[in-house]
């Protein structure tokens, strides 16, 4: 059992999909939220799911933004506002072929040095499959205040880690239709 909270985020705008991905169905769930959540069941102690409003029809525990912009970074701020943890795992909702082997070989790489430790496909830095320390917390806090919400901004001014993988199928991002499409013909196989 993973003694670090699982943050599952699904409160993303979906511009690109076109509709909220968090709320399309997947693999036999009404929800791809859903799918993400039950999946890592038993293999984390505690998992939430951070989103700008409760909008899912399954029993789970949010963490809502708790400030009018709403962004990855509004996010993480959030957790740490909330949570009494000092780190969280942070796993993206349109991630869905991210394991547990994945997750494990992150965590044994984290130290308590560290702001963040990320997973790094071929494709570049996955910001939003990692752990994330509470001592970013200043750092996120003066990122909002400056209206700078790109995460990999933060990462830079932060202590972190990359961990490198090689398989880029594990971080497939469910961005498009088309993404959405393939995947589910992927997970049928």
């Amino acid at each position: 059992m993973i003694n670090i909270p699982l943050v599952i985020f699904a409160g993303g705008k979906s511009s690109r999909m076109g509709r909220d991905k968090a709320l399309l169905p997947f693999g036999g769930f009404d929800t791809l939220a859903q799918y993400q959540q039950e999946r890592f069941k038993g293999k984390f102690k505690d998992i939430y799911i951070s989103t700008k409003e409760d909008k899912f029809d399954f029993n789970y525990q949010i963490i809502a933004d708790r400030y009018t912009d709403s962004s990855p970074l509004v996010a993480i701020i959030s957790i740490f506002e909330i949570l009494d943890t000092d780190r969280v795992f942070i796993l993206s909702v349109d991630a869905p072929f991210v394991d547990t082997k994945t997750i494990n070989h992150l965590i044994s790489q984290d130290t308590d040095k560290a702001d963040t430790t990320i997973a790094k496909s071929p494709n570049g830095t996955e910001p939003l499959c990692g752990i994330y320390h509470k001592s970013i917390l200043p750092k996120a806090l003066k990122q909002l205040k400056q209206n700078n919400h790109r995460l990999n901004d933060l990462l830079r001014l932060s202590n972190t880690t990359t961990v490198q993988f090689e398989d880029n199928r594990v971080f497939t991002n469910l961005n498009y239709i088309d993404d959405y499409r393939g995947a589910l013909i992927y997970n049928k196989s």
